[in-house]
């Protein structure tokens, strides 16, 4: 039985969802308590957790102690993970990035294509946009399988949420110790900067006062003073709550090959300037860019996990958070590697 420290390092709830996803990949039970201590009042398990759990139950026979909204203590004992499709609805505008966290990883080893079809918020604070996981962090995942696409068909905003996506996994392995052929990740610099793309993705409503077209115009702005394609796309939809947000990405090569890509993005907020929106996205990406690593602060969040399956990998970050010190912390309870951590740079033996 692994134990954990819900307290540790960030003391959020990414330390759950990444022990969740090794536990599954493993096939070793754990046990956390004092479950997202670090929120104070609102501790404990949150929506996304729970279908997320709920979802491992049906992928690989998981069981685990009663648990409910606001529980501080989990239990979870996983089972073999199956092929097939599976519906979750997180309700309301939940994170439906944060509950893919704790699935992708054990369903790019299951024994046939997976299809994960998931209901909630497409975006909003504190997580990662949907379009994030699409054109930052799955690209360079596609080392450990023969697809994975995500694919967004309703766009969800707080408070209502009601979005739609759909995430197709088709496995080229069998068993994460089968990976001694492919290739490490060697992110420590970005490399050739080739393009800039970008989505402003908003609620019909907004269309009027051309709020999309307004975030593009100041971000486009800030961001030619790089010699390269800037190319961001407006889109509206119809949506149960007003929203939106803007992402970036800067795509990078190595010897006429991508390498890297870095994001950064900004929700829209009531009484907050679209021109202030478009900025704000675009300075976080140019910080970014202007650090000459090869990954951005939340991307090495989420590469540890991936990283802990190629010993010798390593990476470079403008900054190393207190949520990448979290994973570390799990990821070695979980497999027998060992990371060497610094301010700018993770890398594993």
């Amino acid at each position: 039985m692994i134990e954990l420290d819900g307290s540790y390092g960030s003391g959020g709830g990414a330390l759950v969802r990444v022990a969740l996803a090794l536990s599954a990949l493993t096939g070793k039970e754990f046990k956390v308590d004092k479950i997202r201590a670090g929120k104070g009042d609102s501790g404990g398990l949150k929506a996304q957790h729970l279908h997320a759990i709920k979802a491992l139950k049906e992928i690989c026979g998981a069981e685990t102690n009663e648990i409910e909204l606001g529980s501080k203590e989990l239990w979870f004992k996983p089972g073999k993970v199956k092929r097939g499709i599976y519906e979750v609805d997180i309700g309301t505008a939940g994170s439906i990035s944060l509950f893919l966290q704790a699935l992708i990883l054990p369903c790019m080893f299951a024994p046939g294509k997976v299809t994960l079809k998931v209901k909630g918020g497409t975006c909003g604070k504190w997580q990662a946009p949907v379009d994030y996981l699409q054109n930052v962090l799955l690209p360079q995942l596609r080392r450990f399988v023969e697809k994975i696409e995500l694919k967004v068909l309703k766009r969800g905003y707080y408070p209502k949420g009601g979005g739609e996506v759909v995430l197709e996994i088709t496995p080229k392995f069998g068993s994460f110790e089968e990976l001694s052929e492919v290739p490490k990740f060697s992110l420590g610099e970005s490399g050739k900067l080739e393009q800039i793309k970008g989505r402003v993705n908003l609620s019909r409503e907004l269309e009027e006062k051309k709020v999309g077209e307004r975030i593009k115009e100041t971000a486009e702005r800030e961001l030619n003073k790089y010699s390269c394609l800037v190319d961001i796309a407006v889109e509206y939809s119809e949506t149960l709550s007003v929203g939106g947000e803007v992402v970036l990405w800067a795509v990078f090569s190595e010897d006429g090959e991508r390498k890297t890509i870095l994001g950064g993005d900004d929700l829209i907020e009531k009484g907050k300037r679209s021109e202030d929106i478009g900025k704000e996205a675009a300075e976080m990406l140019i910080k970014e860019i202007d650090s000459g690593f090869g990954v951005d602060r939340n991307l090495a969040d989420q590469l540890i996990m991936f990283m802990a399956l190629l010993p010798g990998s390593s990476m470079g970050v403008r900054e190393v958070s207190k949520h990448s010190k979290t994973n570390v912390y799990v990821v070695e309870k979980f497999l027998d590697v060992v990371f060497e951590v610094d301010e700018q740079r993770v890398s594993i033996k």
